[in-house]
């Protein structure tokens, strides 16, 4: 008998006939002689609407408020999903996170799991039960609601797969696996049948949205198999697991995009020693997470540092920065929305010069401007205009023969 965690993303969820049609998957699955956990998101678009309706009343709303009412979106989904288990005749029990035993630090809209309990899930699961868990939720020390941020259903899924040691984690979304690139954007993006954590960590944490960063983390962490699969179909889905026996020979295996950043400059500061540490430090105490840095060569003792951030954090970044305007002796700050990042990734990367030449020269045939440029072992990353985002994808995957 084998132990499954299965996820479910919003759009799996999003209306009466899905929520039957993923019961049904469930049941399949559990007749086969398996334990089933589910992890599941609120419907399509609950979280949007929710944060509207808070916005609607608050300027500023308190974030152990939106939390408390964020988690509900996931109790919709969970409560439905066991009625339709049982009107299919199987057996099914809803839990919040409170009544399992998710609990997390007190960040709230950013929490992170520190201990999950066990006893419950499994006290059901002894008795035949489909335990079905709201993802994306977590308690504190406090015994408040806090949520994980986009995506967190992911993390919740892969975590508990990791806490309960189970022989597969299924991550159900509605693409039917990891492609290349963005389907949307280049229709002749191929699935990958595998592909490494460490390339799976590359494209999550530059912009593909089929799995959260955190996930992909855990999931390295514990050595936790995933299988990416759609939910709206039977399709075999890709295997994100270990380096060893992944197909060799490709030096890039994906294009990644994010044109969700945008880019702030505080120009003209003193370049001297820790500037940057009092800029970033100020930063990093505001909850802000900061991607690419760039400093400018220094004239006349003067510099620009110029850094991108998630669009999401992109009004407290620049109010932190205008805040320290006057200590710094700065000119000004400037921001701009319009920019996207564009990365290649590819463990070949580690033994095969002149893929940044490569990357660089099919920009420039293709008129795009660079304004910054990131590396890692695996990734090269480039900020570039945000109207050319489609253009640079569809070439780099063209240049790299990502199609064939």
């Amino acid at each position: 008998m084998a132990l499954i965690v299965q996820k479910y993303g919003g759009t799996s969820v999003a209306d009466a006939t899905r929520v039957r049609d993923v019961a049904e998957r469930v049941l399949y699955t559990q007749q086969k002689g398996n334990q089933m956990v589910i992890v599941v998101s609120a419907p399509a678009g609950k979280t949007d609407e929710l944060l509207a309706l808070a916005r609607g009343v608050a300027k500023h709303p308190n974030p152990r408020e939106v939390d408390m009412l964020l988690a509900t979106g996931e109790q919709i989904s969970i409560a439905l999903l066991a009625m339709a288990i049982a009107d299919l005749g199987g057996k099914a029990i809803s839990l919040t996170a409170a009544q399992v035993g998710i609990k997390t630090d007190g960040t709230h809209q950013k929490a992170k799991i520190t201990e999950i309990s066990l006893k419950r899930i499994k006290e059901e699961l002894e008795k035949g039960q489909v335990v079905i868990v709201a993802g994306f939720q977590g308690i504190d020390e406090k015994h408040d609601y806090t949520t994980l941020g986009r995506g967190g259903s992911d993390t919740s899924a892969v975590a508990l797969a990791a806490a309960l040691n189970a022989d597969m984690c299924e991550i159900y979304t509605d693409v039917d696996g990891v492609y290349t690139a963005d389907p949307r954007l280049v229709p002749n993006a191929k699935k990958h049948d595998e592909i490494s954590y460490d390339e799976m960590l590359e494209m999550a944490s530059l912009g593909a949205k089929v799995l959260h960063l955190r996930a992909v983390e855990l999931a390295k962490k514990y050595n936790v198999p995933l299988h990416v699969r759609s939910s709206f179909n039977e399709n075999p889905g890709t295997v994100v697991k270990g380096g060893e026996n992944m197909e060799q020979g490709r030096i890039v295996v994906g294009v990644a995009h994010n044109s969700k950043i945008s880019k702030l400059t505080i120009a003209r500061i003193a370049d001297k020693p820790g500037v940057a540490a009092m800029i970033f430090s100020k930063l990093a105490a505001a909850d802000i997470n900061v991607d690419m840095i760039v400093q400018s060569a220094g004239k006349d003792g003067l510099a620009d540092i110029s850094f991108t951030v998630s669009k999401d954090d992109a009004d407290r970044a620049e109010e932190v920065a205008r805040s320290m305007v006057e200590v710094l002796s700065a000119e000004s700050v400037e921001r701009d929305d319009n920019q996207a990042k564009v990365s290649i990734v590819g463990t070949g990367m580690l033994t095969n010069p002149g893929v940044a030449a490569a990357m660089f020269e099919t920009l420039a045939q293709n008129n795009i401007n660079i304004e910054m440029i990131s590396t890692s072992d695996i990734s090269i990353s480039t900020v570039i205009p945000g109207e050319l985002v489609e253009k640079a994808v569809q070439a780099l995957h063209s240049a790299f023969e990502l199609d064939k």
